[in-house]
């Protein structure tokens, strides 16, 4: 298994591939694409077996990304309809999870309120559509055929003092949901997937994995719920912008020079574990995130609420 710095399925089947000089998928990954509409793209990524499971670092399970191109900053109808194309497919999966129609669907909105990158699962929460009282209390007042919803924004370790799985646990052991939806930011190696893309798997989350800071896994194994997990990429590591940089960089030259078999060797490798390496002893390898990314967490706020909201 690599050392990956990403939270994305499709992009850590696509560095095993390169890095393994594969030309096809490996074994027991199953991957398709679909053309949504000009602006948005659909892959998912099947991880069927334990070969597949310890080539990529993910577990078994569906991972479905939708690439949201020039959407960064949408407009209504531009989030309206990117949320109903992504709530189609949350929507399949909450079915293939939780078939019965009356269950009761948990949203937990994951990361740190106060760390703006890692602000859009509380953000998200203060969306969401809460019907659990609705439905106990008033039901005259809930659409038909609507889930019970209930959220919690846990917070995080450094401001709480407990666990995040801790504080699921014990809302999950007293209300008994169905079914738990989580929110989080991730981590992408590709600078043009920040905050413009959305990936959807099956098989829970763990919190901070994408950025060496892991706690514990929020899991159907965990909590012994379905954990169905939203995720957005909003931060890359430095050693992976200098990788991608490097890559443009280098494009640039070839596009000038023709040829040059040195370059052609350095932009067909992976320069990842080099350039981490070099930064990492002087404790230079940063975390970093967009300068507008207080416009990017609201624009994707409103698309992640409402895919959820549409599908539950």
């Amino acid at each position: 298994m690599y050392n990956f710095r990403t939270d994305m399925a499709d992009e850590r089947n696509e560095f095993y591939k390169a890095s393994n000089d594969l030309d096809k998928d490996i074994s027991g990954i199953k991957t398709s694409q679909f053309i949504e509409n000009k602006h948005i793209r659909r892959n998912t990524i099947d991880v069927l077996n334990k070969n597949a499971e310890k080539a990529i670092g993910k577990p078994i399970g569906k991972y479905v990304t939708f690439d949201l191109e020039d959407l960064r900053y949408a407009d209504e109808d531009e989030i309206e309809e990117s949320a109903s194309i992504i709530a189609k497919e949350l929507k399949k999966i909450v079915d293939e999870k939780m078939p019965e129609s009356d269950g009761e669907v948990l949203v937990v909105g994951l990361g740190n309120q106060y760390v703006t990158p890692d602000s859009l699962g509380p953000k998200v929460i203060s969306e969401i559509e809460i019907t659990r009282h609705l439905k106990k209390y008033a039901p005259k007042y809930v659409v038909d055929g609507a889930k019970s919803v209930s959220a919690i924004a846990p917070g995080v370790l450094g401001t709480t003092g407990i666990e995040t799985f801790e504080i699921v646990k014990g809302i999950v052991e007293n209300i008994r949901p169905k079914l738990i939806i989580a929110i989080d930011s991730l981590a992408s190696k590709s600078i043009k997937r920040i905050s413009s893309t959305v990936q959807i798997g099956n098989t829970g989350i763990v919190p901070g994995g994408g950025v060496d800071n892991k706690r514990m896994e929020l899991s159907e194994k965990t909590l012994g719920v379905p954990v169905v997990a939203i995720g957005v990429p909003m931060v890359v590591d430095l050693a992976t912008i200098t990788d991608e940089c490097l890559n443009v960089l280098i494009g640039k030259l070839q596009d000038e020079a023709k040829s040059n078999e040195y370059l052609n060797h350095i932009k067909n490798q992976s320069n990842y574990d080099e350039i981490r390496n070099a930064l990492v002893p002087d404790d230079f390898n940063m975390i970093v995130t967009p300068k507008e990314i207080d416009d990017l967490i609201e624009n994707m706020k409103n698309i992640v609420s409402k895919s959820i909201n549409y599908a539950l």
